[in-house]
């Protein structure tokens, strides 16, 4: 033991996966008593080896917030007010059933932020809650970032989640298409260290392509920076798709056998010349050729894109060309290209071979009969949802919340805020009481990250390496407090008409199916054997590891209890608390493919039927002034602006606009700026800069912290402003219900 000058008790390390981005970067906390006091990169991680970045260093400043709700809040006589646990599931239970009872299952909505997949019991529960509901009312982030990937691969692999990553260690040349890993740390491809990688990757002689509307710190660092007119990410790739195939340069080399519909695709795209495409996008026809024939000559390759080329009206057309480009040159699936990783948690995989495919529109929702995607509603369909009566059954009278904030995450936010307003019963599932869990009748404050185990269930599934790490809580749950796993079983038995029961019965109730499953599968390490037998070997303190136990077993390194001795389980995840390196990721195909065909479905049919949808932009040309958002470093969507640390300096909600449109429009440095949109306006300060393209302005997402009744002291006084109020929820992708939040039409007056 060490003790830190200064202070009275004994200093001890921890480690803990850090949950503040999708890097999961390995932490060695400093704790004194209960309180973490700091944090520094584990330079033994085995897949971080010591990065760390502004947010991981201020997770003692997250954890300690004091803003953090410790006790559930009830509403009586229309406040809300300390109460027990007790009191607060007793509030949910007769919240919740009898509208469920009353107007049917889908009267209850189910909205799902971001930070669920950050933390472990936010991946193993809501699946439960959702399916115990048996609702159709389910609303999630997703909507308002990544579906379109989803979309893509779900209609090309046959798999929503089968997504692959860019390999960052081995590849020659990048191509990045609206991404700014340097400020994201990466996302849908989970990479600690992002920057670094990019410039192994440039000391190697490889070659980084940025295309991007703003000189962003990724683009910065590119060889080749392209400031693309926002929105024409598709027209763009499609052209260089084209070129390809113009002069023949695509060769699919080992992928052949397993690609489909190349022909098809060929003519489809004959269209879509650089010649065609140059003024939409505002990028000349030889750029593109060269763009094509680059990525065609190099003895690797990978592109890779993310939200800029999702939240545009095209985002899944776009999310399917970039697999596109990677199968025409042969570089998905092989080392260097675009691989898919494999998780020590996935499933067992199951022998190649058709599957039952990817489906689209299996219902809609009631006012704008928005088609489903991977089991989910547009979150920009929520408000309406709630407000609007139709013949189409119940409107949504009651939701379920869990670490979401859609009020400033979905667009049209007011409208939202009434809605929320006007719903029989709410349930927030939150440690802050913020712009959207002010409006629930009971709020359920889950601990602080440091009292919380962790393994990243969904980000190793999009990580460059494969690997497994799981750290324990490096904090005792404080007193008073209730476990997340605990309280999202109780809110399942709650909203279930089971209340008052045993909350483990919800782990048993799952490990009971899941191994009855997998004892009748013929590829599963566990078939045809006692599934109580099997339970009695799970190990761990609590329900939520002996399901890991069980997932690592089962799964593609599992010791498939006792068949492959050498496997991992818990026991031995346990043993090694920096993690256990699982080996770089290898080619795969046709094993992740569950397509109908069994092979990559390069021209699905709902892609094709989109397509006269794109040709029709290549016409357009923006009249005025173009919005697009802005990552930083130091924040993740509207998580951490009550954290001192993780504000201020850049980190400002400013409105980016280039010299030359200020000029013209009198805007001053600093000086006010009023931007109207389709579904409202907002005042920012102006930040002249020649850091965004001429006819583009930029606000950042997540902020706007300034509606009464939320307890965020430091958020509330600074709020910037809400950039999806200037929307009104009407433009989405229509393949993936996604929200168009990029390359949106606003006009700027000066105040001043």
């Amino acid at each position: 033991m060490s003790r830190t000058s200064g202070t009275t008790s004994d200093a001890r390390t921890a480690l803990r996966i850090c949950p503040l981005c999708e890097a999961t970067c390995g932490l060695t906390l400093t704790v004194e008593g209960s309180r973490v006091t700091g944090a520094r990169g584990d330079r033994d991680d085995v897949f971080s080896k010591g990065f760390i970045c502004p947010k991981g260093a201020s997770f003692g400043a997250v954890d300690g917030d004091p803003d953090r709700l410790r006790t559930p809040l009830v509403r009586k006589d229309g406040e809300l007010r300390e109460a027990t646990w007790e009191e607060a599931f007793d509030a949910v239970a007769a919240g919740l059933r009898p509208v469920a009872e009353r107007y049917g299952p889908n009267a209850v909505g189910i909205v799902l932020g971001n930070p669920n997949v950050h933390t472990m019991a936010g991946a193993l529960y809501p699946p439960v809650l959702l399916a115990a509901l048996r609702t159709r009312s389910l609303f999630t982030a997703s909507t308002v970032d990544q579906m379109p990937k989803h979309v893509s691969s779900g209609l090309l692999f046959g798999d929503a989640n089968a997504i692959p990553v860019p390999d960052l260690d081995r590849t020659d040349h990048l191509l990045l298409i609206g991404a700014n890993p340097l400020e994201s740390n990466g996302s849908l491809c989970t990479a600690p260290d992002f920057p670094g990688k990019l410039k192994a990757l440039k000391a190697r002689g490889g070659t980084l392509t940025v295309i991007d509307p703003r000189r962003t710190r990724t683009a910065r660092l590119a060889d080749r920076h392209i400031a693309i007119r926002p929105g024409t990410d598709a027209l763009l790739l499609a052209a260089m798709a084209q070129v390809l195939f113009e002069e023949d340069l695509v060769d699919l080399g080992d992928l052949a056998p397993h690609v489909q519909d190349v022909a098809e695709l060929r003519a489809e795209l004959a269209d879509f010349t650089p010649e065609a495409v140059a003024g939409a996008c505002d990028v000349d026809a030889d750029t593109i050729r060269a763009l094509a024939r680059e990525l065609a000559a190099a003895p690797t390759a990978a592109v890779y894109a993310r939200i800029g080329s999702c939240t545009v009206p095209h985002g899944t057309l776009a999310s399917w060309l970039v697999d596109v480009l990677n199968i025409l040159t042969g570089n998905l699936d092989r080392p260097g290209g675009a691989l898919f990783p494999q998780a020590a948690t996935d499933k067992s995989p199951r022998p190649a071979g058709p599957g039952h495919g990817f489906a689209l529109g299996r219902w809609h929702s009631r006012v704008r009969r928005h088609p489903e995607a991977k089991g989910e509603l547009p979150l920009s369909a929520l408000a309406e949802e709630i407000d609007t009566a139709t013949a189409e059954g119940e409107p949504v009278r009651a939701l379920v919340v869990v670490a979401a904030n859609p009020v400033l995450s979905a667009p049209d936010g007011a409208r939202l805020d009434k809605a929320l307003d006007s719903l029989d019963f709410m349930v927030s599932v939150d440690p802050y009481l913020n712009e959207t869990s002010r409006h629930a009748h009971v709020v359920l404050p889950p601990p602080p990250p440091s009292q919380s185990p962790h393994h990243d269930f969904a980000f190793n599934t999009l990580a460059v390496r494969n690997q497994v790490r799981y750290t324990r809580p490096a904090v005792p749950l404080e007193t008073g407090r209730m476990a997340e796993s605990e309280i999202l079983a109780r809110l399942i038995l709650a909203a279930t008409g089971m209340h008052g029961a045993d909350p483990s019965a919800v782990d048993t109730m799952v490990i009971d199916q899941t191994l009855g499953k997998a004892v009748r599968e013929e590829h599963s390490p566990a078939h045809g054997r006692d599934p109580r037998e099997l339970a009695a070997q799970l190990t761990g303190d609590t329900g939520p590891e002996r399901r890991l136990d069980m997932m690592l077993r089962l799964g593609p390194y599992g010791d498939g209890f006792g068949v492959r001795p050498d496997g991992l389980t818990l026991q031995k995840l346990l043993a090694h608390p920096h993690g256990i390196d699982l080996g770089p990721l290898g080619p795969r195909l046709p094993q992740p493919l569950k397509t109908r065909s069994g092979k990559v479905e390069l021209l699905p049919q709902p892609l094709a039927d989109d397509l006269p949808r794109l040709r029709a932009a290549l016409a357009r040309r923006p009249d005025g002034l173009v919005l697009i958002g802005r990552r930083h470093l130091r924040s993740n969507n509207s998580w951490m602006h009550n954290v001192p640390a993780l504000t201020g300096g850049t980190n400002r909600c400013t409105l980016h606009i280039h010299p030359e449109d200020a000029e013209r429009l009198g805007v001053r440095d600093g000086a006010d700026v009023r931007v109207k949109g389709a579904g409202g306006e907002v005042v920012a300060p102006a930040e002249v800069t020649d850091g965004v393209r001429p006819g583009v302005v930029s606000l950042p997402h997540g902020w706007g912290h300034d509606r009464p009744g939320t307890r965020m002291r430091h958020a509330s006084a600074a709020p910037g402003v809400n950039v999806n109020q200037l929307l009104d929820g009407s433009l989405l992708d229509p393949l993936s219900g996604n929200a168009v939040l990029n390359g949106v039409p606003v006009e700027l007056t000066a105040t001043s």
